[in-house]
């Protein structure tokens, strides 16, 4: 099978963060401009061994965050979709840590992206709605072969610890990493919920998202993944 190039893949990667609704159907589920979900441990290993015993899928190393405190494992969750399972990096300050995974007692979601290719435009977009956001803001990765993935994402003020989702833009020049991550899984279901769903719809829309968003007694996020063992369902904290 022929090797597609990283710069090759990079532009059709780009190509569908321009259009996701033509390059990828609606999933009904799933958001369908999704990038990735984030599932916080406060051991990678054991969070690496924890969806292991349920899917079936081991993830694979990642890298680690500079000046972040965080170090991960991944995989894909299809065409442009990973599971990012994060845990603090022993060789780090805990304390630069935003989302304090080191106080998890058992795994939990404490984040997901959506794909832009615009942050910079919507920012503005964002700004103008009332929705207070920081950045874009550049970030990167070192990865176990040396490579440096590169980013920018927005995020939100106030993103209720996770429940709603930053946005990122890949560099032109790095390799999603949903290309080489572990395959086998896919994600079947991903929620928001809360006590007072119309607001939250309000704020869904004014973002732009196409999410499910449900009742429940606190602000929540949800999601399935299945594997070839079985299934797995994740909330936030």
């Amino acid at each position: 099978m022929k090797r597609v190039s990283r710069r090759a893949f990079s532009l059709a990667a780009t190509g569908l963060m321009v259009a996701p609704r033509l390059a990828r159907p609606a999933a009904g589920r799933v958001p369908r401009s999704l990038d990735h979900v984030i599932l916080g441990c406060h051991d990678l290993d054991a969070g690496v061994q924890y969806v292991y015993q349920r899917t079936g899928v081991r993830a694979a190393a990642g890298g680690v965050h500079p000046g972040a405190g965080t170090k991960n494992a991944l995989l894909s969750l299809g065409d442009l979709r990973y599971l990012e399972i994060i845990a603090p990096d022993p060789l780090q300050s805990q304390s630069t840590d935003p989302r304090q995974v080191a106080g998890l007692k058992n795994p939990a979601l404490v984040g997901w992206a959506i794909h832009r290719h615009d942050v910079n435009k919507f920012a503005a977009v964002l700004q103008g709605d009332g929705v207070e956001s920081v950045g874009p803001k550049p970030g990167s990765r070192a990865r176990p072969d040396g490579t440096t993935l590169r980013w920018a994402s927005l995020t939100l003020k106030d993103d209720k610890d996770g429940v709603l989702p930053f946005f990122i833009e890949w560099d032109s020049n790095s390799l999603h990493p949903s290309v080489d991550a572990p395959t086998g899984c896919r994600l079947t279901d991903l929620w928001l919920s809360a006590p007072n769903p119309a607001a939250l719809r309000g704020l869904a829309a004014k973002m732009q998202l196409d999410v499910q968003i449900r009742t429940s007694d606190k602000m929540q996020l949800g999601a399935t993944i299945v594997g070839p063992k079985g299934s797995l369902r994740l909330l936030s904290r």
